[in-house]
């Protein structure tokens, strides 16, 4: 049985006021229409039905169902979305004068969902009161407006995605690290925040409890001024909530070995000397790139046999070592880095049979070798292979 609440206590747990700052030219209650319309469209996108009030509804349904008949309800607020009905959401609204005066915010919608009171005489007891991670994430919601400045954060989420993609960055379920700070990356609701301000520590009022007020910028150009601890929930209620770790948190960049770790490695590039012809008449630009612990030469020696080397011979071209790396890793990261150049060419193996070797790229040698030095150097992360024009190009440019 759920623990009735007093009116006092139900206050403290409701979310505070939604920022007052505009954003965008637009006034914050305007900013607040469209922000929670496109919520209202992506909960269509996702179920393929609108969103609808009941009892047996989660909070957020419920929450949008109200919210889309207040937008119905007023012209101004039509007028505002109008372009962003991509599902005839407002086709057949009217007017509704009562409703189009109150307020769309969240605090409002959710006092129109609580249920009735347990016992009409008693108006100090309420009963079925939404759970606490319901009324933080729904404060989220509510707060989340357009980010004027996001072309400052843009580049920031486009590195980060590109740490992950080659594997300098990676994701962990919350719970393993509950800890939040300024600069740091989650994913939450299956978008990336990053929290850009933190403030003063402050207790919270009615309560013992200290709570930080947070500047989170999502990828979708949004932003929210959530408490640390509202995020905190919304991140452990989510089943995706995941932690991106730091860029240093990991083997491959490493000063001291982990477990899996080797005391050195080798990166060689291979050049094939077949005799086909698809491979003959670009030699000087196709390589194969790979790691090594062991010795390169001992490793090509059965090359000819052998169709991840295209069965033929190879020549090393260059190598170079590193030290204190993980193996799979590095050789992840340099595949994952050169993939919009890999060959695509099939060959026929020993018995017939056709194979598409993964690991060899069309990428001239100068630029593996700086590819090489920016991993030694750690900057690697700020760039991306442009095969078009055969060069490094910056993060973001």
């Amino acid at each position: 049985m759920k623990k009735k609440l007093t009116l006092d206590e139900l206050d403290d747990e409701l979310p505070d006021d939604a920022p007052e700052n505009s954003s965008g030219g637009r006034s914050p209650v305007d900013a607040r229409v469209i922000a929670g319309f496109e919520d209202i469209v992506r909960f269509v996108d996702e179920h393929s039905r609108r969103p609808e009030h009941g009892d047996g509804n989660d909070i957020f349904e419920r929450l949008y169902a109200v919210r889309l008949d207040r937008i119905r309800a007023n012209p101004v607020f039509r007028s505002l979305v109008a372009n962003l009905d991509t599902h005839g959401l407002l086709v057949g609204a009217t007017d509704d004068v009562g409703a189009a005066l109150e307020r769309l915010d969240d605090d409002t919608l959710l006092g129109e969902l609580e249920d009735d009171t347990e016992n009409s005489d008693d108006i100090t007891q309420l009963k079925h009161i939404k759970l606490r991670d319901d009324v933080s994430m729904a404060e989220d919601v509510a707060s989340r407006t357009a980010c004027r400045d996001f072309q400052v954060f843009k580049p920031l989420f486009a590195k980060v995605q590109n740490e992950l993609d080659t594997g300098a960055r990676e994701t962990r379920p919350f719970k393993d690290d509950a800890s939040i700070a300024k600069g740091d990356f989650f994913i939450v609701s299956g978008q990336m925040a990053y929290v850009a301000e933190m403030g003063k520590e402050e207790r919270r009022t009615k309560t013992e409890r200290t709570d930080s007020r947070l500047r989170v910028i999502y990828d979708n150009g949004m932003e929210s001024d959530i408490l640390m601890r509202s995020l905190q929930r919304a991140l452990n209620k989510d089943k995706t909530g995941r932690r991106i770790t730091d860029i240093s948190a990991g083997p491959l960049f490493g000063n001291v070995a982990a477990k899996d770790d080797i005391e050195s490695g080798t990166i060689y590039v291979l050049r094939s000397l077949s005799v086909d012809p698809q491979i003959a008449l670009h030699r000087e630009l196709i390589h194969k790139i790979g790691v090594t612990g062991g010795d390169v030469d001992i490793r090509i020696s059965n090359a000819p046999l052998d169709a991840t080397y295209l069965l033929a011979d190879v020549e090393v071209i260059a190598t170079y070592k590193l030290f204190n790396i993980n193996r799979t890793r590095l050789e992840n990261l340099l595949h994952r880095f050169f993939a919009s150049a890999r060959l695509n060419v099939e060959i026929k193996d020993r018995f017939g049979n056709p194979v598409r070797p993964r690991e060899w790229f069309l990428v001239p040698l100068h630029i593996i070798e700086e590819v090489v030095n920016r991993i030694s150097d750690q900057t690697i992360t700020d760039y991306v292979y442009d095969p078009k024009h055969a060069a490094l190009r910056k993060v973001g440019r």
